[in-house]
């Protein structure tokens, strides 16, 4: 006997089956449906297979692929949370729901499989009301206002006598009303995962000490030299100059990359940092040169 929580994987099967039944289709949809489509006529003479069948056969190859898609996100979800058991029996409560409506209310014809469509649908979205899905990649949408619309297209088939709406609607409200008695307490209570709020950092920086002062505007004067160096083109001078700067070099001081290094910029930042003697020299090395067509040293 299955434990109430293993996971078989049903929902594999289930895929599975849907993309080989639509090969048969793509054949001869005329003869496909007249075997496998809920018909109660037909049923009652002893075609079982057709109750559950009748959800197998699509009217697209873009039905197809919302039925693959909702059966996978959702069904997945849910299987793996409630077991294989219980979701079996939720899949077997929508599909047969569905079709002993049609068989009850004598409807002629029933196929699709967007009644289970309707069922997974308002299960996910009590259990996980606030996940959000992307609409065409651009439009997000929470998952309890898809189910609102869709609650509402079934309503509308339902004041609008359309068969295949009250037939889902009785699949629908009898897996849902399993699904709420067992899991119903859970329902709504899982939260997802959110991003820790990172704190905010203060954009302007503490004021200067005296000292600090002093060395940032001893940074600048030097930087003023720096430019004035490199601008005469003297690739002798350059290097002297970096050399004599990288006496001042702090050991271990972890240093920007090449471009962040702008000792003019508003916020003063490198200027006053510990590493701007071991920039600098770079800076000098990396631009040394440049202005009369000699190589870098």
């Amino acid at each position: 006997m299955l434990r109430s929580r293993e996971n078989l994987h049903v929902i594999y099967i289930l895929l599975f089956l849907e993309a080989a039944f639509y090969l048969l289709q793509v054949q001869d949809a005329e003869r496909y449906q007249t075997v496998f489509a809920f018909i109660p006529e037909a049923f009652l003479s002893g075609e079982i297979w057709r109750i559950f069948t009748y959800q197998f056969i699509h009217g697209s190859a873009l039905g197809l692929f919302f039925a693959l898609l909702i059966l996978y996100i959702m069904g997945n979800a849910l299987e793996e949370m409630w077991g294989s058991t219980d979701f079996i029996v939720f899949w077997l409560l929508s599909v047969l729901g569905s079709a002993l409506v049609a068989l009850v209310l004598g409807f002629p014809f029933l196929i699709g499989s967007f009644f289970l469509s309707y069922s997974l649908l308002f299960a996910y979205a009590a259990t996980f009301p606030e996940m959000t899905f992307y609409l065409f990649f651009v439009l997000p949408v929470k998952v309890k206002w898809l189910a609102w619309i869709a609650l509402a297209i079934l309503g509308f088939g339902l004041f609008s006598g359309s068969g295949s709406q009250v037939a889902a609607a009785g699949g629908a409200m009898a897996s849902f009303a399993y699904f709420w008695l067992r899991h119903g307490k859970a329902a709504g209570n899982i939260r997802l995962p959110r991003r820790p709020r990172q704190p905010l950092v203060p954009t302007e920086r503490p004021p200067l000490t005296a000292d600090d002062q002093g060395k940032a505007e001893a940074n600048l004067a030097l930087f003023q030299e720096i430019q004035s160096t490199l601008e005469s083109g003297d690739p002798a001078a350059s290097e002297a100059l970096a050399q004599r700067i990288s006496e001042n070099i702090v050991p271990g001081v972890n240093i920007c990359p090449p471009p962040d290094y702008k000792p003019k910029a508003e916020d003063r930042y490198c200027i006053q940092c510990e590493g701007f003697a071991e920039c600098s020299a770079r800076f000098i090395r990396l631009n040394s040169g440049a202005g009369n067509g000699e190589s870098k040293s």
